[in-house]
């Protein structure tokens, strides 16, 4: 395996240290890597005076420890993530799996650390947007939910920006249409430009402040949480394990996982535990094997009709409706 120590930011001090490490060079927006560490792209703009975008549409061929270690904390990282393939945030020695199937979306305040790994095969396509904290109370204040908040959420004393969640439609959407544009150019650096903007208005503008958690979170904290869905994801074939056993899990009370949890993913643990048997139930009729009732009995669920309302509850159609647009 290969480890990259690296940071990001809004200037462009990163890219030529990246480069090297990738055993690469920087040519003009170019991110030039030799094909035994990966085929493909990695490009960067800077937007404007606050933004830096890097795209990147590689095939690894390598397994790469990256472990991002940033030297400012004035900016967040948005990550869309659409990697198909093993790639993993790994926390606490634990490996949570990231890309188009699981977390696809997250945002790190640049003040912690954070791991990736990612396997040789793996074709990954993730849009990096960093993005100073300034801005971002900018696109804050024009959401009328957020605008009496917007001091305390971007206060770096009292509060951390982190989520990892998964991308709405629409930017899905978004990004599969830039990746059709040819890159290199005048226009796609405006395509760029304009897609971001895009995502940034798209997610700010649904966000509400009861989606918020006020915190600091620590990268002790982090793992701890990070490790507790894991284990989640894990065990989906038997009965939520409940929240005081989470919280020792994690390191922590039950009142402060159960705030860290629903800061860092939106949503309670077992809202999160939910969704994630009914993916995996997903899954389970994609490979067309089990039917209905006894996926519904695997998951551990009450019933199959109690499971057939929560799938289409969750996924806008019944299992059989899903199944039958499948051929």
């Amino acid at each position: 395996m290969k480890k990259i120590t690296h940071h990001y930011g809004i200037e462009p001090d990163w890219v030529t240290p990246l480069a090297l490490q990738l055993e690469g060079e920087v040519d003009g927006n170019f991110i030039r890597v030799p094909d035994h560490i990966h085929s493909g792209i990695r490009y960067f703009l800077n937007c404007n005076s606050g933004i830096t975008a890097l795209y990147i549409d590689v095939v690894y061929n390598t397994e790469i420890h990256f472990r991002q270690q940033n030297l400012t904390n004035d900016f967040l990282g948005i990550y869309y993530n659409l990697t198909e393939g093993e790639a993993v945030l790994l926390a606490d020695n634990t490996a949570n799996p990231v890309g188009r199937w699981d977390y696809n979306l997250a945002i790190v305040d640049a003040a912690l650390s954070t791991d990736y790994i990612v396997k040789p095969g793996s074709r990954t396509y993730v849009l990096c947007i960093f993005i100073k904290k300034e801005l971002i109370k900018e696109y804050m204040r024009d959401n009328p939910s957020l605008q009496a908040h917007v001091d305390s959420i971007m206060d770096a004393e009292t509060n951390t920006v982190i989520r990892f969640t998964r991308m709405p439609h629409e930017s899905f959407h978004l990004l599969n249409d830039l990746r059709t544009q040819t890159i290199g150019t005048t226009s796609f650096d405006y395509y760029l430009q304009g897609t971001i903007q895009s995502l940034l208005a798209d997610y700010i503008e649904k966000m509400t402040i009861d989606d918020i958690v006020i915190g600091k979170v620590g990268e002790r904290d982090l793992n701890g949480i990070v490790k507790s869905q894991s284990y989640l994801v894990n065990h989906l074939e038997e009965t939520f394990p409940g929240i005081d056993f989470l919280a020792a899990m994690a390191c922590m009370s039950p009142a402060k996982y159960k705030s860290l949890f629903k800061k860092i993913t939106g949503i309670p643990p077992n809202t999160f535990f939910l969704n994630n048997k009914l993916v995996k139930a997903r899954l389970l009729l994609q490979q067309n094997e089990l039917p209905v009732d006894e996926i519904a009995r695997k998951l551990h669920f009450t019933n199959s009709s109690y499971f057939i309302l929560k799938f289409r509850n969750f996924f806008g159609l019944s299992p059989k409706a899903f199944i039958k647009q499948l051929y």
